[in-house]
C-alpha cells in the first residue's frame, strides 16, 4: 500500500481534486436540474445549441496500434486471480474495472492499484491451497481501465478536509504510476468512461486529462478515452461526446444495462415509460435498436470505434442444457453487433472469448476493424430512442421476484467486497443491480398491476423479500450480511424518495 499511496502519488490525486472537483460538483447540481425538469414535463432530444458541431467535418485521431483490434473484449474486476485470468484470456482487451465490478472498499481500490500495477509489469501471480495462477506467456490483452463516475466520492482520501472525487482517485493512481511504463512497453494509459449524462462531463475529462499529461511531461493525446453511452440523456449527445474529448477519443460504447437503468430512472414518475421484465427488453427492442444503430453510425462517421454490450452469461460446469440454450443467444447478440458493424464486442467470461471472437473474424476477416462500414441507412430521432411504449409487454410475477432475488444476493455480496456475482447463471454488477431495485421502485409509484392483474406495492414486495430470504438463507445458511441488504434494498427500492444511485446510498455501510 505505501509504494501505490507514495507521498507524491497521494500529491497528484489531491492536486487533481483541487483543480476539477469543483467542477464535478457543478455538472453534478447541473444533471440533478435537468432530471427535475424532464420530471415537470420538459422534453428530451438533441441540442439545438450545439447543432454546428453536429454539421461540422472533423473526426477522431487514429487509433494507436495496440487499440486497433478490439473484436472481443473481457470485462472483470482488478481483484488479483480475476486480473490473471483476464490477462490469459485470449482477448484482445481487457477492461479492468475500477467501477460497477467493483466494491469501492478501500481495500478493493488500492488492491486494484497494486494489481494493475503487476500486471503492466507482467510481474503478477497468486498462490493459493489449491493452485498457483501466473501468466501464461500472452499475447496479452491491451488494458483499458474504467474509474468510477463522476458521482462517486473517496473518503479515504480526504483533500482539504472532503471527501475526494472517486473518478479522479482512481485515474489519478492509474496514470501516475504507470503512464510512461506503458508508454515505454509500446501501448499507453487508456481507459473507459462511465455514467456521463452531457457533453460538458466529458469536456471535464478531457481537461483532466490534457492537465494530467502536462504535469507529468506524457505527450497530449497520449490518453485514449471510449465512453460508455449509458444514460439516456447521453444518447441525445453521443457527437458532441466525441467532439468534446479531442484529441483523446477513441470510440463509445453501448452500456445496454446502465441504459436501461437510466430510461427508468429519467422517466420514473412517467406512466407511459414503464419497462417490463429484464428479461423482455432485448436489444432488438426498436428503441434499443435505434440507440445501438446510432452509436455505430455516429461513430464511424467520425472515425471512432463502436463497442458492442455485454454477454453476461456464466456457462454452467454442471448443466449442458443451460448453456446450450444460452450460448445460442450470445451467438445470435454477437452476430446481430457484428452484422450492424460495432468492431468489437464484451465478454464477462473466458470462455466466451472464442466465440466472440470467431463471430467477429468471420465479418472482419484480415481487418481489425469496420471502421470503413459507414451507416447512411440510420436516421434515428428522439421519438425513436425514446419509444419504450412499442415493446407491449407487462411486468411479471416472475419478473418481480427474480428482482428482489437478484437484488438481495448481489447488494449482500456487494456489502461484502464483491462487485461482480454470478447469479442464475449472469454475471452481475452493479448496473444489473440497479435496474432490478429502480424497476420495483417505478413498478410500485406508478401503480403497475403484474401479468396476473397483481398490484405492485411495497406490502407485496415485502413479503417477497420475506419468502425470498428464507429461500436463500436455506441454502447459504445464517453467515453473510443478509441483514443488511435487506435494510439497503429496502432504502433503494421502497422508500418514497429515490436514490439516484444504489452504490452512492451504500457507501457508508462499507469500511
Amino acid at each position: 500500500m505505501t509504494e501505490i499511496l507514495s507521498d507524491e502519488a497521494v500529491a497528484f490525486v489531491a492536486e487533481l481534486n483541487r483543480r476539477f472537483r469543483p467542477r464535478r460538483d457543478e455538472l453534478l447540481a447541473a444533471r440533478a436540474t435537468r432530471r427535475a425538469e424532464i420530471a415537470a414535463g420538459a422534453t428530451l432530444g438533441f441540442l439545438a445549441e450545439t447543432a454546428d458541431i453536429r454539421a461540422a467535418e472533423w473526426s477522431a485521431p487514429p487509433a494507436p496500434a495496440d487499440l486497433r483490434d478490439r473484436r472481443v473484449e473481457i470485462t472483470g474486476p482488478t481483484e488479483r486471480k480475476m486480473t490473471i485470468n483476464a490477462l490469459n484470456s485470449g482477448a484482445k482487451v481487457w477492461l479492468a474495472d475500477l467501477e460497477d465490478a467493483n466494491t469501492p472498499h478501500w481495500a478493493n481500490v488500492v488492491d486494484g492499484q497494486r494489481n494493475l500495477y503487476e500486471a503492466i509489469r507482467r510481474t503478477i501471480s497468486l498462490a493459493t491451497e489449491k493452485k498457483t495462477y501466473e501468466l501464461n506467456g500472452g499475447p496479452y490483452p491491451t488494458i483499458v481501465v474504467r474509474p468510477r463516475g463522476w458521482h462517486l466520492d473517496e473518503r479515504h482520501l480526504p483533500v482539504d478536509g472532503e471527501p475526494a472525487v472517486g473518478a479522479l482517485v482512481d485515474f489519478g493512481l492509474y496514470f501516475f504510476h504507470n503512464a510512461a511504463e506503458l508508454l515505454e512497453r509500446g501501448s499507453g494509459p487508456y481507459f473507459y468512461l462511465p455514467k456521463m449524462e452531457s457533453h460538458r462531463e466529458a469536456a471535464l475529462w478531457n481537461d483532466v486529462f490534457t492537465w494530467a499529461q502536462e504535469r507529468l511531461n506524457i505527450p497530449v493525446g497520449t490518453i485514449r478515452a471510449t465512453v460508455l453511452i449509458e444514460t439516456i440523456p447521453a444518447a441525445f449527445e453521443m457527437e458532441e461526446i466525441l467532439h468534446a474529448l479531442r484529441p483523446h477519443i477513441s470510440g463509445l460504447n453501448a452500456g445496454r444495462w446502465d441504459y436501461l437503468f437510466s430510461i427508468i430512472k429519467y422517466f420514473r414518475d412517467n406512466p407511459s415509460m414503464i419497462l417490463p421484465d429484464r428479461a423482455a427488453v432485448t436489444m432488438t427492442a426498436p428503441f434499443m435498436r435505434a440507440y445501438t444503430e446510432l452509436l455505430v453510425a455516429t461513430c464511424h462517421r467520425r472515425g471512432a470505434f463502436a463497442m458492442g454490450g455485454m454477454a453476461a452469461f456464466i456457462p454452467s460446469r454442471r448443466d449442458p442444457q443451460v448453456n446450450e440454450v444460452a450460448l445460442v443467444k450470445v451467438r445470435q447478440d454477437k452476430e446481430r453487433e457484428a452484422g450492424d458493424g460495432f468492431d468489437g464486442s464484451w465478454v464477462a467470461h473466458p470462455d466466451l472469448v472464442p466465440i466472440c471472437a470467431e463471430i467477429f473474424t468471420g465479418v472482419l476477416g484480415d481487418a481489425p476493424n469496420q471502421l470503413g462500414k459507414q451507416r447512411p441507412d440510420v436516421a434515428v430521432d428522439a421519438a425513436d430512442l425514446l419509444d419504450v411504449a412499442s415493446l407491449g409487454a407487462t411486468p411479471t410475477a416472475d419478473g418481480l421476484r427474480n428482482n428482489v432475488n437478484v437484488a438481495l444476493q448481489y447488494l449482500e455480496a456487494w456489502l461484502r467486497g464483491n462487485g461482480a456475482v454470478a447469479i442464475h447463471n449472469l454475471m452481475e454488477d452493479a448496473a444489473t443491480a440497479e435496474i432490478s431495485r429502480s424497476q420495483i421502485w417505478q413498478w410500485i409509484h406508478n401503480g403497475v398491476r403484474l401479468d396476473d392483474g397483481t398490484l405492485v406495492t411495497a406490502e407485496l414486495v415485502t413479503r417477497i423479500v420475506d419468502e425470498e430470504l428464507a429461500t436463500i438463507r436455506a441454502t447459504a445458511g445464517s453467515a453473510g450480511r443478509f441483514d443488511d441488504a435487506r435494510k439497503l434494498f429496502e432504502r433503494v427500492a421502497l422508500a418514497d424518495d429515490f436514490a439516484d444511485f444504489l452504490t452512492t446510498a451504500a457507501y457508508d455501510s462499507i469500511d
